[in-house]
């Protein structure tokens, strides 16, 4: 891991949970036969409801305390919530030192830690200030996904079925076969899946950085989910639980439009079941909460709100403004309250 610290100076950013289970075994990686290196760390609260400007302090506040040079090194120890905001804090510091993921969660390993997208929520709205900014390397080591708690292990299974979904039919039929093996973190299982994710992943994002177009497709049900998370609190529920129930919201309205076969609808309904995730938003979920939230949703352009939509036969998907304002109506009606 070493090779990929070009100066003597570290920074570990991680929080409660992560750091008595991995911080020392991750200090002693970097600095075992390399004693040139210095090794710092910053321990943040663990949740989503701590992915903030405060929060966010506390590392420019290490960073500024040590004073470490531009040839520091971060490195996110963690899920998703510390690799978007460790990430943040790299691209910002001194404008921009190097960075390292350890993803320790299956969300952060088969989807947050890959492709440059780093950033902190904001009360009206999740990941709406950040920047696009690649860690130098990304390390993933599927024993971290022994301690993770069952819940969480289910949330990022939502990122792996999004990529059968949206471009993988093939890796969606396998999940079919498979989904109870990654359930019980059967490794060989898990090695396939987070591999097959970071290469669905990664071509995307290789394609389109900065997100103009393909890479939004990335975000199936997330449009929905987001304003789950918003809406509901940061935090009450999981990311992956707000995605599963909004990719259950998109695929009813690309239903409603009569872009896919009910087939589709219900081997949706299946897997995200089968995966124990939830398949509906929470009963608090308004149909003017998902308005107004979704309003202020990053793939807005020109007033206009752009949805990833899956449309044809499995795998295939739009990112579009252009669709039926009814449907959209139609699924909100449905799935919350007027």
């Amino acid at each position: 891991m070493f090779r990929h610290v070009h100066g003597k100076r570290v920074l570990v950013v991680t929080n409660d949970r992560v750091a008595p289970l991995y911080l020392d075994k991750t200090i002693d990686a970097l600095t075992r036969g390399n004693p040139n290196v210095t090794v710092e760390s910053v321990i943040l609260p663990d949740g989503e409801k701590y992915k903030d400007m405060d929060t966010l302090m506390k590392v420019f506040d290490k960073a500024i305390e040590s004073r470490l040079d531009r040839r520091c090194t971060f490195v996110a120890l963690g899920g998703g919530v510390i690799g978007d905001m460790c990430g943040y804090a790299a691209a910002s510091y001194l404008r921009g030192v190097n960075f390292i993921q350890i993803p320790t969660t299956v969300m952060a390993q088969v989807d947050s830690s890959v492709g440059g997208k780093t950033g902190i929520n904001h009360r009206l709205g999740k990941n709406l200030i950040g920047a696009f900014y690649q860690p130098q390397c990304v390390l993933v080591d599927t024993d971290t996904l022994n301690t993770l708690p069952d819940r969480e292990m289910a949330s990022g299974l939502a990122e792996v079925i999004k990529y059968g979904l949206i471009r993988d039919a093939e890796f969606f039929e396998w999940q079919e076969k498979n989904i109870e093996a990654l359930l019980a973190r059967d490794p060989a299982a898990l090695a396939f899946a987070i591999k097959r994710s970071c290469e669905n992943k990664a071509d995307v994002v290789s394609q389109d950085e900065k997100e103009s177009g393909l890479r939004a497709t990335l975000n199936l049900g997330h449009t929905f989910g987001h304003a789950i998370e918003t809406g509901f609190g940061y935090g009450e529920w999981l990311h992956g639980e707000a995605v599963a129930a909004g990719t259950v919201m998109a695929v009813d309205m690309s239903y409603r439009l009569g872009w896919i076969d009910e087939s589709i609808v219900k081997r949706v309904n299946k897997i995200l079941v089968r995966a124990k995730l939830p398949t509906t938003p929470p009963e608090s979920m308004t149909v003017s909460m998902f308005k107004s939230i979704m309003a202020v949703d990053k793939k807005v352009a020109d007033g206009l709100l752009r949805l990833i939509l899956l449309k044809g036969p499995l795998g295939n998907c739009v990112f579009t403004g252009d669709y039926d304002r009814e449907a959209l109506d139609a699924t909100l009606r449905a799935f919350s309250k007027s």
